[in-house]
């Protein structure tokens, strides 16, 4: 046993290394992923970063497309060629001789010479004169010449046939030296081809190509035979491998008579590597300035892409969380959308928590007031079989109707309540005469009143303040109605009998249209003026019978009162004497129309 032990320590220990390198690996790499995730792969931070990047590079495309620099280049590497070339052929054509050694003169011009004239050959004499080139004596001068610039010169004669190249001049000792092509060619890397392609995008494939002539034939380059009609010309071409090479044939003259043509011509690639390190300097620029534009843009994400992550999280919290409350994160120190957002989602949550609360309070009250009548009506019927009097029957079916009746009117008052909200959201609100409405309900009631009990209901409309031209709401009429008919319906059940008076006014004070509701009943007791207005709390008079009321109906005309943008308040009308009450007073707050 003591040799298994020992075998298996090292293998133990031969394993631990494969355990912990993943672990090591998955701590990197999880919050790598993570960070990648939510910053660098987050939609909204591709789309930022897309957009910064695509304008910074239409910028970038338009000025390598549009760039003036290489026409400039051009410009003034022909003005530099035919500067150059007129002196060349100036210096070249000094150095022509003339091929004869005779001139003839006219006899019978001599004998009409007076004493101290003399004569001289003619001007048409002079022009037939023939300057031939002599490349040997010039090639010595264009050698001295061409020799400091990196500029082929070619000189043509007049019937555009090859005299001298520079290419192939070379003084006594020189060595000549060709760059020969590399035996094995190798192949462009990936960023050459593709350097290489934009590079040939933005230059332009409009010029025509370059190509050397078999013998050196002059007659294949337009500029030279133009330059030898007595005109210098110029010409830019492309050569096979895609590179600028610029020509000027400026011609040889010496007294009015061309006697040949001098080509000067770059060398294949001296513009284009110019051009090419001038973009490649915008390019850097380009990097640097993409660079910058994505840590701006990182940034600018992280403060837009953090805060909605957080308020989305903090949302999903809230749909799950069902047993806590949770906290939405605050922004409203932000004086941007994001600030106004974080507002807007937690006024939203809070008042879903408060309309959550209130579902909640509304059904365990509903689940208290529903179960008193109903143990009263189980009782009732339990008892009924057992009752051996029809006096008691009778009486038990009357607890048993008015338990029924309670259940009706609680029901009904809550099957209102629970769908106000709902009904005044999705009807649409209209314009409401105030002052048509109250009359209307003024009078309804006091033909009521009438039948029911000895009381007068007075109705006072204050006049309207100047400019003002009514009593004008935006809300739901039907509503509005229930407010005042049951305000009106509660005055009523508490004033006297004998002598009982409600007084029904509106007014309008600045921008509220007030509806005040005053009785002279004995008032709200102090501590009930806060209550009344909760859902099933009742205080009413001890001549009422009991269940007659649910108690929602103030709390219903709250609701719909608050829904409107305004009001519903209780207080007491004081009397002459301290402490005194002549009456209770309601008041319901309107926001006016106009």
């Amino acid at each position: 046993m003591a040799m298994e032990v020992e075998l298996k320590k090292p293998v133990a220990a031969a394993k631990r290394p494969r355990r912990i390198l993943p672990s090591l690996l998955s701590r990197v790499t999880v919050p790598l992923r993570r960070f990648l995730g939510h910053y660098v792969f987050s939609s909204l931070t591709r789309r930022i970063l897309f957009l910064n990047l695509a304008g910074l590079g239409v910028l970038v495309v338009g000025i390598l497309y549009l760039n003036t620099f290489r026409d400039g280049l051009i410009d003034a590497r022909v003005e530099s060629l035919m500067t150059q070339g007129e002196i060349i052929a100036g210096a070249i054509a000094a150095s022509a001789t003339v091929e004869t050694d005779s001139i003839s003169i006219d006899p019978e011009k001599l004998l009409e010479l007076q004493a101290g004239e003399s004569i001289g050959p003619g001007s048409d004499q002079l022009d037939n004169l023939d300057f031939p080139i002599n490349p040997e004596r010039v090639a010595p001068v264009l050698r001295r010449l061409i020799s400091p610039t990196r500029t082929r010169a070619r000189i043509y004669d007049r019937d555009a046939n090859l005299l001298l190249d520079s290419r192939h001049l070379y003084s006594r000792g020189q060595i000549l030296r060709y760059a020969l092509p590399p035996v094995e060619e190798e192949e462009p890397s990936i960023l050459e081809r593709l350097e290489k392609t934009v590079f040939d995008f933005f230059r332009g494939t409009d010029l025509p190509i370059y190509r050397e002539q078999p013998g050196g034939n002059g007659a294949a380059f337009p500029e030279v035979m133009n330059a030898l009609t007595g005109s210098p010309s110029t010409i830019v071409r492309v050569s096979e491998q895609g590179e600028q090479i610029v020509s000027v044939a400026v011609p040889i003259q010496r007294f009015r008579g061309v006697l040949g043509v001098l080509m000067l011509s770059t060398e294949g690639g001296d513009i284009d590597k110019i051009v090419a390190a001038e973009r490649k300097a915008i390019l850097r620029v380009f990097g640097v300035a993409a660079l910058v534009t994505v840590i701006l843009s990182m940034l600018l994400a992280s403060t837009i892409a953090n805060p909605l992550r957080r308020l989305s999280a903090a949302a999903v919290r809230v749909r799950r969380g069902v047993k806590s409350r949770e906290e939405i994160p605050d922004f409203s120190d932000r004086q941007d959308e994001i600030g106004n957002l974080s507002i807007a989602v937690r006024d939203m949550t809070n008042a879903l928590y408060a309309r959550i609360e209130a579902i909640e309070s509304f059904a365990a009250d509903v689940s208290h007031e529903l179960k008193n009548p109903l143990t009263s009506l189980r009782s009732a019927v339990e008892t009924l079989p057992l009752a051996k009097s029809a006096e008691s029957r009778e009486r038990l079916m009357d607890v048993i109707q008015h338990d029924v009746r309670r259940l009706d009117r609680l029901i009904t008052d809550i099957s209102d309540a629970s769908r106000l909200d709902a009904e005044l959201a999705r009807e649409d609100a209209e314009r409401v005469d105030m002052k048509k409405l109250v009359g209307d309900l003024v009078s309804v009631s006091q033909e009521a009143g009438r039948q029911k009990r000895k009381m007068t209901i007075d109705f006072k409309v204050a006049k309207l303040p100047q400019g003002v031209k009514g009593y004008y709401v935006n809300g739901h009429d039907l509503r509005l109605g229930q407010v005042i008919a049951n305000l009106i319906e509660n005055a009523r059940s508490f004033v006297p009998e004998e002598g009982g008076h409600i007084n029904v006014s509106l007014a309008r004070e600045g921008k509220f249209i007030i509806v005040t509701i005053d009785d002279n009943g004995p008032g709200i007791r102090a501590d009930s003026i806060d209550r009344i207005f909760e859902r099933f709390y009742t205080d009413r008079p001890s001549s009422e019978a009991f269940g007659q009321n649910s108690g929602l109906g103030l709390s219903i005309s709250r609701q719909i009162a608050e829904a409107h943008g305004g009001s519903l308040t209780a207080e007491n009308i004081p009397g002459a004497k301290p402490g005194a009450m002549k009456g209770a007073r309601f008041v319901m707050t309107l926001p006016a129309e106009g």
